[in-house]
């Protein structure tokens, strides 16, 4: 049962927190806590908050422990902008663009997903099945046959013999 944190209006552009969210996507929790308190960037303290109170929520409501929790998804929006003015020369005025950032955190338990090891399992018994002797032996013709087409350069598209012509002889 996935567990949903949110942060809204934190006052860090949201291209600076997605770097921070980029690091701890798809980690487990104790992971992504030892790689945010080691990380200097300005948006890992509140990232790692959040992550925290997640951590909590999940442990209280849904009774999931902390060792089998892992961040499913982790996602930053945009917030509003507070739109200031400077003055330049000559009585003109640029303008100023403070940008905040909604931040949300999935945690899911491990134990639902299947871990990497299951999935290269499963894709080696797929490929160690045998194949049938008719259709190794099609198999076989139509490359043999393929390969001396190429050969005479009759198959394709940029073959001596052109399909298409634009003039009518």
């Amino acid at each position: 049962m996935p567990v949903t944190a949110k942060l809204k209006e934190l006052k860090i552009a949201p291209r600076k927190v997605r770097l921070v969210a980029e690091l701890i996507r798809g980690r487990s929790v104790k992971e992504a806590q030892g790689l945010l308190r080691f990380t200097v960037k300005k948006g890992c303290l509140p990232v790692l908050k959040l992550l925290n109170s997640a951590v909590s929520s999940a442990n209280n409501n849904s009774y999931l422990k902390e060792k089998e929790l892992f961040i499913a998804k982790i996602f930053v929006d945009e917030g509003h902008k507070q739109r200031k003015f400077r003055a330049r020369a000559r009585g003109t005025a640029s303008f100023i663009k403070k940008r905040s950032s909604h931040v949300t955190i999935i945690l899911d338990a491990r134990g639902d997903q299947p871990t990497k090891e299951d999935l290269s399992v499963k894709a080696i018994e797929k490929t160690n099945k045998t194949e049938p002797e008719k259709t190794k032996r099609i198999r076989t013709k139509v490359s043999v046959k393929s390969s001396a087409l190429q050969k005479k350069n009759i198959v394709g598209i940029g073959s001596s013999n052109k399909i298409f012509r634009r003039k009518a002889f």
